[in-house]
């Protein structure tokens, strides 16, 4: 059993749960309680380590079972050294250590989101959860959005991580790719024309710009079509998680009408 904090995996942990240049050169990112744990199970990430502690659920146990059987390294660590490690305020006894793997796109690229200059976790996780549950093939971010692999922003995304295509991308990428799929491009803006009443069946790049300033302008020359979500009363704007997810579900409703 770990009991001590200054152990070099309980650093590893502290240091990647901390900074995303730490995420970035180790090539891995740490998720944290029962149902993340399981969804990353269930997929082909590869673990490098799972720490638990003695207050794991009958459940977090049985993931136990399962991630030995496939040989990952499984440590045991004292439940102070989990409260040191732990990013919420009420562990679940259990994270897991995960190399980055960026899921295949098997079909021709057809629905795309990009969250822009994305700055909340809050609002990124919900964004890729959104993704996830409207049938997004995949989600580019570009520079500036923040990093989606932190704590905050897997916990949000509560799982879709797992069944995303992530990809960080320049704009210069973002833009080969956009040409040689034939994507339409649209960018969410309160002036552009209604969702309600835009083709959206198309193959097409969906943009969400950030909270504070919106598109970026690189974004804006990317695009060749602005979207907009009618409102009553006297609010001006939603929020990027919110704006983004309604514009992503009209997309699959349209497609599913369509098929119908």
């Amino acid at each position: 059993m770990i009991t001590s904090n200054q152990n070099s995996k309980i650093k590893l942990v502290r240091a990647l749960l901390g900074r995303s240049k730490e995420r970035r050169e180790a090539g891995a990112f740490v998720v944290e309680g029962v149902r993340l744990v399981e969804e990353a199970a269930k997929g082909d990430w590869r673990f490098e380590i799972v720490l638990f502690d003695e207050t794991l659920s009958e459940r977090g146990k049985e993931i136990l079972k399962t991630l030995s059987t496939k040989g990952v390294e499984i440590e045991e660590v004292s439940a102070s050294v989990m409260k040191f490690l732990s990013d919420t305020e009420a562990p679940q006894g259990i994270l897991a250590v995960l190399k980055f793997y960026q899921s295949p796109i098997s079909n021709r690229l057809n629905f795309i989101l990009i969250p822009d200059q994305i700055r909340d976790p809050g609002n990124l996780g919900t964004l890729l959860r959104s993704a996830a549950a409207s049938g997004a093939q995949a989600v580019w971010i570009p520079p500036e959005t923040t990093d989606a692999f932190a704590p905050k922003v897997l916990r949000s995304g509560m799982g879709a991580h797992f069944r995303l295509a992530i990809h960080s991308m320049s704009w210069e990428e973002i833009e080969q790719v956009v040409k040689l799929e034939g994507l339409n491009v649209y960018v969410a803006d309160m002036d552009g024309p209604s969702c309600w009443e835009t083709d959206l069946r198309k193959p097409l790049a969906l943009i969400i710009g950030g909270e504070a300033e919106g598109a970026s302008e690189s974004a804006r020359k990317l695009a060749n079509r602005k979207i907009g979500i009618p409102m009553s009363g006297a609010v001006e704007s939603l929020n990027a998680g919110v704006a983004g997810s309604v514009l992503m579900f009209e997309v699959m409703r349209q497609r599913s009408v369509n098929r119908e």
